[in-house]
């Protein structure tokens, strides 16, 4: 078995020294990190991924399933909890792989992928959460600062640009930067929403019956909320990668996994209770203002502030593993250094999400084509966790000295064409958005709901699973003499 130390004569390391330090712009971009630079502890991912659900965008999961898909309290509970646990394990599982191999989470997808079938995946996530998480979070942020500062009612744009001018900063700043700044967050953040929720759920409505319930709403609701936990999966090992390879990497999963469980749940839930309270009204007016129905103003305009920071903590996440996922293509120098690199790529997905939410505004935000987006989500997710978990097993987790994950040279078939099968018979038949695309079996079997993600996951991980019946045993005869470090 190598150790650390062998597998770096063997990949590219990162560049400069970093350590633990905040102030500063984060070397390199995908690259290994060195032992010398690893640190930190598994209770650091708990804050890393509890503060950055303490947003509106999660509270809006639960408004979904009862104002929009007529669900019950107790059928929507339901649907969220299944939900978020399901994306929640998986996210804890890809965490803590992040000590073991020292790279970025699609990265370490090459490895199933090839050099140039990762492509797909990576663009895909690049694009979700550079651009796609990017708006919806930040226009959420704006409309609370709106409904904050009346002065910013007709001032859109500006209250969007605060948001996004903090966001990036922390982004471009980087790794280091982003774990403070989620643990410092998250006590503010915490007490607050605390205080929120008690309120919400204190002026529930627990009888409160639907009046049109949506055919399939469970299922829909269900995805949705799987959607947005298992939204962060592709960024897991990002936040990891820094830990030393002899951590308890079980502890390490079980944080990364309960903090998004946890976070989502409560404010899910809370956003179910809200639609039932008194005076609460979804379908007209600002979003975010449906807060004041129940609570009182103090907390309802702190919470309103909170709603901002936790968009902040939120798309930091997003446009910094965003901004890896695009590094992680294969883009090369342009005349920059790996450092400056993806700092300037930070920098321009800021720019341009910033001129795509000013000219779409609210169209973006909660409650237009959210639940599309969380459904498109798991699309392309689930397929991509079928490939990566089944090519994990059938190597036994063993992927020689890590250099497949840099060689350009090195290009398999396999799993693109396996996700890319899963993925578009799964939506040709399965996919349920009325507004979009409703495929052949949920349009003739209305309760059928939305499990296209259930399908694109089963159908990628027996095709992928078929086209390398060769892998396991490759993968043994191997292990005796070039084995991953534990």
């Amino acid at each position: 078995m190598q150790t650390a130390d062998e597998v770096e004569k063997h990949v590219p390391v990162r560049e400069g020294d970093y350590g633990e330090r905040v102030a500063t712009v984060e070397p390199g971009g995908v690259e290994y990190i060195a032992l010398k630079e690893r640190h930190g502890k598994p209770i650091d991912l708990f804050w890393t991924w509890l503060s950055p659900n303490l947003e509106f965008a999660t509270v809006f999961i639960g408004v979904i399933a009862v104002a929009f898909l007529g669900l019950n309290l107790w059928q929507a509970a339901l649907a969220i909890i299944v939900g978020t646990a399901l994306g929640s394990i998986t996210h804890g599982i890809l965490s803590s792989w992040g000590p073991k191999f020292g790279v970025p989470m699609m990265v370490q997808g090459r490895g199933a992928f090839g050099f140039l079938g990762n492509i797909l995946p990576a663009a895909l996530n690049g694009l979700t959460a550079s651009f796609g998480w990017f708006i919806v979070n930040s226009v959420s942020g704006a409309f609370a600062l709106q409904a904050l500062i009346p002065a910013l009612n007709n001032a859109f744009w500006l209250a969007f640009l605060v948001i996004v001018v903090a966001q990036v900063l922390v982004a471009t700043l980087g790794h280091n930067l982003i774990h403070v700044f989620e643990r410092w967050a998250l006590p503010v953040l915490g007490i607050v929403f605390i205080v929120a929720c008690f309120y919400i759920f204190t002026r529930g409505n627990y009888g409160y019956s639907p009046q049109q319930p949506v055919p399939g709403g469970w299922l829909l609701a269900f995805t949705a909320a799987f959607g947005y936990a298992v939204g962060w999966n592709p960024f897991a090992a990002d936040y990891t990668r820094y830990l030393p390879p002899t951590i308890d990497r079980t502890r390490v999963g079980f944080w990364a996994g309960f903090g998004v469980f946890l976070s989502c749940i409560v404010l899910e839930l809370a956003g179910a209770v809200l639609v039932t309270v008194p005076g609460a009204d979804f379908f007209k007016g600002i979003p975010t203002a449906q807060l004041q129905k129940a609570m009182p103003d103090p907390v309802y305009y702190l919470t309103l502030l909170c709603i901002a920071l936790g968009a902040v903590a939120a798309n930091a996440i997003n446009i910094y593993s965003g901004t890896m996922s695009l590094v992680s293509l294969g883009i090369r120098e342009m005349g920059l250094t790996l450092r400056q690199r993806r700092a300037a790529l930070a920098i321009l997905v800021g720019v341009i999400g910033f001129a795509l939410g000013v000219y779409f505004n609210a169209q973006v935000a909660p409650g237009s084509k959210y639940e599309f987006f969380l459904l498109l989500i798991s699309y392309w997710i689930a397929p991509w966790l079928a490939v990566v978990f089944v090519d994990y097993w059938l190597r036994g987790g063993n992927y020689g000295d890590e250099s497949m994950f840099y060689k350009t040279s090195y290009n398999r078939w396999q799993g693109v064409t396996a996700m890319a099968i899963g993925l578009l018979v799964s939506v040709y038949l399965f996919a349920n958005d009325a507004g979009v695309y409703v495929g052949p079996i949920p349009a003739n079997n209305a309760n059928f709901g939305d499990i296209t993600f259930i399908v694109g996951f089963l159908i990628t991980g027996a095709l992928y699973y078929v086209f390398n019946l060769g892998l396991r045993k490759q993968t043994s005869d191997t292990r005796a003499t070039i084995g991953s470090k534990a």
